[in-house]
Formats: C-alpha cells, sequence, structure tokens
C-alpha cells in the first residue's frame, strides 16, 4: 500500500490526544466517532484542518497572510500528505441585511443576468437588477426593503408637563439644556400637560410646525421626532448622552419600505419580466416553484443561465431545502441550513483532490433527509477527494469507507484511537459507539397522561396554516416532522411568544455577549471558588479575578493583546507577561488544595466536582455540568467557544433545580453522542417528575421514543407544510398515523 494514500500522523498530542498515530485513508469517507470532549475535532479540526489551512496560508505573500487568519502548528511530531482542506462547519452565516440565500449561493447574480438578457421591458444590465447597487436598489429604502421608524410616544408621560419632566429622555429632564431650549422659545405652556395639548401644539412639539411635514414656524424648535430621526436613525448618537441602547431600542421600529414593499428593488428593476414574473416573485418563490417556472423558460438565449440555475435549485432541494426561498436572509437560517447551504456551494467546485472536512452534517435533518445528504458526501468523495466527517448519527457513520471511533470517554479520559476499521467492524468492536449503532431504544412503556394543555389558536406566522393546537402541561411533549414544516414556527414564534411570563427558552443562541464568560460565571459558582481560595489564604477574593484586582497587569485581564494596525486588520498575540493566563504573579501564588486558580479553572466540570467534595454550592453547580453531558468542559473555557448544543446544555445545567416551569429546548441532542441521548432524556424526565412542562424540537426517534406526547408538524416542507398532522403517544403514532414521521418512527423500531 502506497503512503501516499494516506493522510500520515504521527505522536499527536493536540489537546486531551494521548501521543495518536494515524495512517487516515485519502479518497475515502472517513466518519470519526465517539463522545463529545473525546478528541475527534483535535484530530480533525485542529490538527488537519489547522496545519492544511496554515500551509496554504505560508504560501502567500506577507501582506496577503497579514490579513488570513491564523492558525497554531499542531503538537504533533509528523504530518505527511495533506491535501488542501475546505471547512463545512455548523457556524451561522453571518452577513448584514443585504445578505440572502440568493446572494449566498451566487443564484441571483445568475437570475440578475437572465433578466438582463431575455427581460421584458429591456431595463440595462445585470447590476439593474441588484438591490446592492444604485442602479437597481430602492431609492427609499436603499435596498433593504425596510426603513427604520421612530415612535417617542412611550417617551413622553401624558400626565406631566414641562415643568414636571413632561419629556423622559436624559437630555430633556428640567433644567436641561434641550428642556431650556424648547421651554425658553415661548411656544408652550409649561404648566399644561401632554394629554390637554391641542393636536396643533403637539405637532409643534413632536415636528416644529402645526402638522406632520409641515413649515417650520417662526420662533424655531426643531421637533423631538426630527430631533431624535436625525440622531438615532442618521446615526450621529453621541449627543443623546446616557441614553441606554436597550432604551433606543424600544423607540425605533423596522417596518416594510412604503416604496417598494419590502422588494428591494426599483420600480424599473420590478416592472422587467421573465415568462411573466418579476425578479421579484421569483425570489420569493420556493426553490421547488422556481425550479417548474425556470424549466418552462426556452429562450435560446437563456439556456445556458438556465440549466446552471436549475442544477443549482436541484442539489438545494436534494439536500433537504426545498421551503427555501432566494429572498430568505442569511441570518435567519439555523446552523444545519447553513451548513448545508455551504454543502451545495462546494458541489459545483471543478476542484479535485481536497480535503472535505464536515462537523455534524446532520444535525438539524430529519431521517428523511439524511440520505439525501449522504449522497453529496458520497458523490464529492467520487470526484476524487477526501470527505471527514466528525458525526454521532448512525445513518451517516453507515456510509463510512472507514470509521476512527476515539475515546473511551471525555477529556483526559479520552485521546485514544479505540477502533478503525468498516461500519460493520465497529458493530462488534465493543466500544461505546459500537455497542450505542447497535441498541434498540424502546417505546416509552407508561407515558403520563396530560390533563391540562395550554390552548394555540389560529396561529399563521410563517407557513403555518391557521393551526389550532393543545400543549399539553407537566409531560414530556415531542414535537417533530420534518426540516421547514413549521415546528420552530409553532413552538418558539407562537407559544413560547404567547405564554412568554411561564416559558423557559433554552436554545442554541450565544450564551452571552461578553467574551469573558465561562462555564464558571454563567453558572454562578466562581464567586464560590475566589471565596475558597480567600479564606485559605487570608486575601481578598477580588484578587482571583481577572475582571478586578487579580488581573495580569500587561493585558489588563484579557489574556491577549490586540495590535490595531491603521491600514491593516488588527493583529491579536497571547500576552507574554501571564502566558494568556490572565492573572498576576500574585494571584498565581496563592494556592486551595494544591491548585493556584489557573490549575483550577483548567479542570474539568468531572475533575472540579471531586476536588470541590466539600463545598456544595460548587459541587451542585458541577454536578449539574456532569448530569447535563457536559462532564469534560473546563471551568474557565470561554463560553464563546462552544458549540450550539453545549451552550443549550450549559443553559439546561441552570435550570435544573427549578420548579413549575415549562422548558422549552430546541434540539437538545445536537452533538450528543447516542449513548449520552439517555442521559440527557433521563434528566429531562427528572425536570418533568419535579413538576415542570417540558417541551423538545426534535428529529432523534430515539427521543421521540421517550416522549409522553408527541405533535408531528407537516405533512412536509416550506407551502406544503404548516399544519399539525398527528397529536398522541408514540405508540399511538406507531400503530396509526401514516406521518413522514412516523413512517421512521416504525423504521427506527425493526
Amino acid at each position: 500500500m502506497s503512503h501516499q494514500n494516506h493522510i500520515l500522523i504521527q505522536g499527536l498530542c493536540q489537546n486531551n490526544l494521548k501521543n495518536v498515530s494515524l495512517e487516515i485513508p485519502k479518497e475515502k469517507i472517513v466518519v470519526f466517532t465517539g463522545v463529545s470532549g473525546s478528541g475527534k475535532s483535535s484530530i480533525v479540526f485542529d490538527t488537519i484542518a489547522a496545519e492544511s489551512q496554515r500551509q496554504m496560508n505560508e504560501t502567500y505573500s506577507a501582506f496577503i497572510r497579514g490579513r488570513l487568519p491564523k492558525f497554531e502548528k499542531p503538537k504533533v511530531e509528523k504530518i505527511e500528505n495533506l491535501s488542501a482542506s475546505v471547512v463545512i462547519d455548523q457556524s451561522r452565516l453571518g452577513g448584514n441585511a443585504r445578505s440572502t440565500v440568493g446572494t449566498i449561493s451566487d443564484m441571483y447574480a445568475a437570475l440578475r443576468l437572465l433578466y438582463s438578457r431575455i427581460g421584458q421591458p429591456y431595463v440595462g444590465t445585470a447590476s439593474y437588477f441588484s438591490f446592492n447597487d444604485p442602479n437597481g436598489m430602492c431609492p427609499e429604502c436603499s435596498g433593504i426593503g425596510k426603513v427604520m421608524e421612530l415612535d417617542l410616544l412611550p417617551m413622553i408621560n401624558p400626565e406631566k408637563s414641562w415643568n414636571e419632566g413632561m419629556v423622559d429622555l436624559p437630555a430633556f429632564h428640567v433644567g436641561n439644556w434641550y428642556w431650556k431650549q424648547y421651554t425658553s422659545s415661548g411656544l408652550f405652556t409649561l404648566d399644561k400637560k401632554w394629554q390637554d395639548y391641542s393636536e396643533q401644539e403637539k405637532n409643534l412639539l413632536l415636528y416644529g410646525a402645526t402638522e406632520p411635514g409641515g413649515k417650520r414656524v417662526v420662533k424655531q424648535v426643531e421637533g423631538i421626532h426630527n430631533m431624535m430621526s436625525r440622531l438615532l436613525l442618521k446615526r450621529d448618537s453621541a449627543e443623546l448622552g446616557e441614553v441606554s441602547a436597550n432604551r433606543l431600542a424600544t423607540l425605533v421600529h423596522q417596518t416594510e419600505c412604503p416604496l417598494c414593499h419590502g422588494k428591494r428593488l426599483n420600480a424599473a428593476a420590478l416592472s422587467c419580466k421573465v415568462a411573466s414574473y418579476g425578479i421579484d416573485e421569483m425570489c420569493e418563490m420556493e426553490l421547488t416553484k422556481l425550479r417548474e417556472v425556470l424549466k418552462a423558460v426556452t429562450d435560446p438565449r437563456a439556456y445556458s443561465i438556465v440549466d446552471s440555475l436549475i442544477t443549482s435549485l436541484t442539489r438545494m432541494i436534494d439536500i433537504g431545502l426545498p421551503y427555501l426561498s432566494l429572498n430568505r436572509e442569511s441570518s435567519s437560517l439555523s446552523g444545519g441550513e447553513a451548513q448545508r447551504l455551504k454543502l451545495v456551494r462546494y458541489m459545483g467546485s471543478a476542484l479535485t483532490g481536497m480535503t472535505y472536512i464536515f462537523d455534524e452534517p446532520s444535525t438539524g435533518m430529519h431521517p428523511r433527509d439524511v440520505h439525501r445528504m449522504t449522497k453529496l458526501l458520497r458523490s464529492l468523495r467520487d470526484k476524487g477527494n477526501t470527505v471527514l466527517v466528525v458525526e454521532h448519527d448512525k445513518d451517516v457513520i453507515s456510509i463510512a469507507d472507514e470509521v476512527i471511533d476515539v475515546g473511551p470517554l471525555a477529556g483526559r479520559n479520552g485521546g485514544r484511537i479505540l477502533f478503525q476499521g468498516s461500519y460493520e467492524a465497529l458493530l462488534t468492536s465493543g466500544t461505546l459507539t459500537g455497542n450505542a449503532m447497535l441498541a434498540q431504544t424502546p417505546l416509552k412503556p407508561k407515558p403520563r397522561i396530560p390533563q391540562e394543555f395550554l390552548p394555540v389558536r389560529n396561529a399563521s406566522i410563517h407557513n403555518l396554516k391557521n393551526v389550532s393546537v393543545d400543549i399539553p402541561l407537566h409531560v414530556l411533549t415531542v414535537v417533530t416532522g420534518v426540516a421547514g414544516s413549521g415546528k420552530s414556527s409553532l413552538i418558539r414564534d407562537v407559544f413560547a411568544a404567547q405564554y412568554a411570563d411561564r416559558v423557559v427558552l433554552v436554545d442554541q443562541s450565544p450564551v452571552t455577549a461578553t467574551g469573558r464568560s465561562t462555564p464558571a460565571t454563567f453558572l454562578g459558582f466562581f464567586d464560590a471558588i475566589r471565596k475558597q481560595l480567600a479564606d485559605e489564604n487570608g486575601v481578598d477574593a477580588a484578587l482571583f479575578s481577572f475582571n478586578s484586582k487579580g488581573a495580569c497587569p500587561a493585558c489588563k485581564g484579557r489574556g491577549a493583546l490586540v495590535t490595531e494596525l491603521v491600514f491593516m486588520d488588527p493583529v491579536t498575540t497571547v500576552c507574554e507577561a501571564c502566558g494568556g493566563s490572565r492573572y498576576s504573579d500574585k494571584a498565581l501564588s496563592y494556592l486551595y488544595h494544591g491548585k493556584n486558580i489557573v490549575d483550577i479553572l483548567k479542570m474539568s466540570a468531572e475533575e472540579a466536582e471531586a476536588f470541590f467534595a466539600e463545598c456544595p454550592k460548587i459541587r451542585k453547580a458541577l454536578s449539574a455540568m456532569v448530569a447535563v453531558g457536559l462532564p469534560y468542559l473546563s471551568l474557565g473555557q470561554p463560553l464563546s467557544t462552544l458549540s450550539g448544543g453545549e451552550r443549550q446544555r450549559v443553559k439546561l445545567a441552570k435550570y435544573l433545580d427549578q420548579k413549575g416551569n415549562i422548558y422549552v429546548l430546541d434540539e437538545p441532542t445536537t452533538g450528543l453522542h447516542a449513548s449520552d441521548v439517555q442521559a440527557v432524556m433521563k434528566l429531562l424526565d427528572g425536570l418533568v417528575q419535579r413538576g415542570n412542562t417540558v417541551i423538545v424540537i426534535e428529529h432523534n426517534m430515539d427521543v421521540l421514543k421517550q416522549a409522553d406526547y408527541v405533535i408531528d408538524v407537516g405533512p412536509d416542507g416550506g407551502t406544503t407544510g404548516g399544519e399539525v398532522v398527528f397529536t398522541g403517544t408514540p405508540q399511538e403514532m406507531v400503530d396509526s398515523s401514516e406521518t413522514i414521521t412516523a413512517r421512521y418512527l416504525r423504521k427506527s423500531m425493526a
């Protein structure tokens, strides 16, 4: 066997890996399995992807390298035969309000070309159909489709006069600059309450004129509405003093652009038709409908454009995104949808000999759609590429040419290669993964029977078709259905909003905005750890905070130094004084049971649970982390580095001992090994036993089987979804339902 056909790794000690040596076959689908935190990502992302991209970046000039992301050299003795790699992960597609499915997939560019080529009446070149180009954008909203409107009335107290502080904005408080400007104008009676103002007086105060849009009066006042529009909407907000951003957000509302009605384009672009549709109408269509419309375009001048569009649309539909439309904003896509959109982009690539690296590509996919995605993985391999996949899903693992199982457990109890070989051999390997692939989860033998319900009536948001359904209380309900069927719309957008005072939404969104947050700070036991160190050493607890007295003097507790370069991206370097630990030498000199504050923050939840055995408050929080499937997470790991599934489980750990809540979880099994799914289900069942209601949005059949009650949304995705197609127990679903989910539930029991 030629070693050129393998990626060779020797002596790999990255993160928790124990001096691993591997030969990974090239031009094959290789799936890496193992529990969360076992070391899979350390091999695939931190080593193969990072080193491949680091070496690629070294081929560029110094100027370009300065603008590229920096990759650290992995801790490995030897790594050979790498090829250029493409990482397709679950990070959400960023992008601003101008970024849509159409612009990201390049399909909108092709559509613009089509309209410029054969559209009637002729309007101009492709740029005349771009909402990001002055030639095509709506002049009112500059191509965003929405405008900002200001509503000042919440800031005006109807029962107060000028002298009593009628306008509740800092600059207008009694005696302040703007208050003086208005009260000395002679236009207002200073003791008259707002509710007693005539229409003309109100307009004078708001618009500086006796009617909206009218001419300014002689003794000039700008009008509070006009002034705030200028400061807020034109972004010159320095004058506003100490008004908080949150408070201002309540004054500004986005509304549909009155000129283009959200279509983003100017009248000329909208007037041009192909197959009797405007470009805006094509962008509104679901991808399946758009493909039908384009198939009917027979003009020979457009043959190649239409052909490439239909190919791209077919890929999108095949991967389980038929319900999207080209004008869907990219920021609204889930992590799984974003990953599939990225995958489709690479499917059209003419490159071969690449290494494509996937991070759980089955995330957010109904079992029905997983085989479509595996078909695309196979076609990437068949073009001569190497496909490396980190995955927990049985259907994906089973298509592997080779499986590499990492374990046996997480953190320092992992980091070894337990098995390498075929999927069939994995099943008899005796590893945790092999056993989990063979395990059959039974249906819940005695589901709880709901006695109380909360009604949802006539829900019509997004694709929901006037849905009415009763959501049961004090049981474990699983809401299921194919991607795009309307599950999240029904539960998150309607139910959770309607009962917001009772619902605790435990989702995968980022936990917090600050880069200094860690599991210890988020779960509230960092203060207790600092107190233990302080009491042990007879010093101030603030000495053990990197936001306070304990901060490294060089980097002020950030752990890194940012050098701003005028004409290039800023350069971030690890602080040399503290080595990235964030603490001063003095703080590090104090010990508790032989460990300093940095040693403690480096410990995993499981290790720390034993270490703090005599501290009930700390131990309780750590036990919760272990219970939600995060025993490997270190106490000081920045929350910003966690995956969506990990973030959700950290949030869940915070609520474990509460009663009387309604918990809504969105795919809590994301990123979980099959053996850990059972532990999380036991946990959720425990929440119900303590008097809570748990509602889980989920595709995983092992979760569905353990529900008390199932609500199935469908029958399919997009316009063919939006209805409740089944409610009842999992057993009733198996016995009597013919929905897509019911068919897969029966299949999973075979």
